[in-house]
């Protein structure tokens, strides 16, 4: 039987949440699955992917095949990466050990990256909003200057 590792659509019209699975390529697209590897949520940004790294892998090494984007994923998460050093360690090039310690080394590079990008994207969204609210107050002052003042009627007046 022919494995996919792919995407499965859930969610509303126009915001999709998908679960990466491990289906049969003869079930259809949102069917039946084998196994529920994680999610990936493309509506924030960065995009949120949760997966399950050993099951996914396992997967791999049993010969499923992952789709295009599935595999971008997967790369992105370093699904594939850990394939290949467990490939590494079943050679004999290094142990168990050294596969994780570089497995390790290069999550805490790739989650230190995401962090800078989500603090720029912070940034960013607080220089936006900051540039817009004075541009309202400078509209507002503007406005409140163009406006007639109205004459003041005295007490006397009135009398």
């Amino acid at each position: 039987m022919p494995v996919k590792l792919r995407l499965q659509r859930h969610g509303k019209k126009g915001k999709p949440f998908y679960w990466i699975v491990a289906a049969d390529t003869r079930s259809k697209r949102d069917g039946r699955f084998l196994e529920k590897l994680g999610s990936y949520n493309p509506n924030v940004n960065p995009a949120q992917i949760e997966i399950n790294v050993d099951s996914a892998v396992r997967w791999l090494e049993n010969g499923a095949q992952p789709t295009d984007t599935t595999r971008a994923i997967l790369s992105h998460e370093g699904v594939l990466l850990k394939k290949h050093l467990a490939g590494g360690v079943k050679k004999g090039a290094f142990t168990e050990e050294q596969a994780e310690e570089k497995f390790q080394a290069w999550m805490t590079e790739k989650l230190s990256k995401i962090d800078s990008k989500k603090s720029d994207i912070q940034k960013a969204k607080e220089a936006e909003s900051a540039k817009a609210l004075a541009a309202e107050k400078a509209a507002n002052d503007a406005r409140i200057a163009a406006a007639v003042p109205l004459p003041e009627v005295t007490t006397e007046e009135e009398e």
